[in-house]
């Protein structure tokens, strides 16, 4: 039994996107991806099939000499990588300073990354202001740009929650049974950056609210679920949280400064400060259940977590201020 991208692959399994890999009906990675959801049935809670978890999930069995994949067709961008360098052309978000109050702006909203061009320009903003630069979400994922009128003003990436936490865990008080039916319903805030030549006050804060009044519902468009509890993680001294408080985000504690797979205690991480917003009242009874009620969350079965503890990377969030 091994376990990537939070779904157990049995010996048959494992056996079974062997042979598909090496099969010439499937001659691209893209190809052999949905052969293996269609055949091992690994879809979302509105029955598409998962394509990215599978690429990543193949990618990770490949590095770990369980399948034999093809080159990958695009070597700049394989498996979601991001390109080292940037291109040296103007940025596609042109700066130009915002000093105002958040009262003179015409009203915020979330515009979510839909089409390709919106899509290449949050990734390319992150990769050029983000202090993280830019990875691909994992698991769901949902960007935004925060806009007033047609001026984008900050951006917003939400992906798979960690899936270890201590603080963040202890706040809930599930079992780890309940955790690993139930953790598609915490989501991480990801990124979020304000951009350098905006000066707003008090726009982190609201840019915060929209997302907290806003995630649930467009969740369920996407994914046929709402999720109940966002998390994320500001790394200190570096950033305070003083928007995340300011817009009832609760601290539930700190990390250790330790990844997952950090079990000699030699690779030190940034400390974080970790933070929880509840999107419902009932968020706890929902979590600790042990089992997904019928058409409250991700399908039920195997591919229910979007998350692996093995192959995941704890804690790389950016949260600002």
């Amino acid at each position: 039994m091994a376990c990537y991208c939070g779904r157990e692959f049995s010996e048959s399994e494992l056996a079974l996107i062997a042979s598909l890999s090496t099969d010439p009906a499937h001659p691209t990675r893209a190809a052999i991806a949905r052969a293996t959801c269609e055949r091992l049935g690994w879809v979302d809670a509105l029955g598409r099939p998962k394509l990215m978890s599978a690429r990543v999930a193949l990618a990770r069995m490949a590095a770990d000499g369980l399948i034999v994949l093809p080159p990958p067709r695009h070597a700049n961008n394989a498996n979601g990588t991001w390109p080292l360098r940037l291109p040296p052309e103007e940025s596609m978000l042109a700066p130009a300073p915002v000093v105002a109050a958040l009262a003179e702006l015409p009203a915020l909203r979330l515009e979510p990354v839909i089409t390709k061009a919106a899509s290449a320009s949050w990734n390319e903003a992150i990769a050029r202001y983000h202090y993280l630069g830019y990875v691909p979400l994992s698991g769901a994922q949902r960007r935004y740009f925060v806009k007033a009128g047609a001026e984008v003003l900050a951006l917003i990436g939400m992906g798979a929650a960690a899936w270890a936490c201590k603080p963040r865990d202890d706040y809930i008080g599930w079992s780890p049974g309940a955790r690993r039916a139930q953790l598609g319903l915490v989501v991480g805030n990801a990124r979020f950056l304000v951009l350098p030549w905006v000066r707003v006050p008090n726009l982190a804060s609201a840019a915060l609210g929209l997302l907290a009044r806003g995630i649930a519902e467009d969740w369920r468009a996407a994914y046929g679920f709402s999720p109940v509890l966002l998390e994320t993680f500001v790394e200190t001294p570096r950033f305070a949280g003083t928007s995340y408080r300011a817009a009832n985000w609760i601290r539930v504690g700190a990390t250790k400064g330790r990844g997952k797979l950090d079990r000699t205690h030699q690779n030190a991480l940034a400390v974080k400060d970790v933070y929880c917003y509840p999107l419902t009242p009932a968020f706890r009874q929902r979590l600790r259940a042990d089992r997904l009620p019928a058409g409250t969350g991700p399908r039920a079965g195997k591919a229910i977590v979007p998350g692996d503890p093995r192959h995941r990377v704890p804690n790389r969030t950016g949260a600002q201020g």
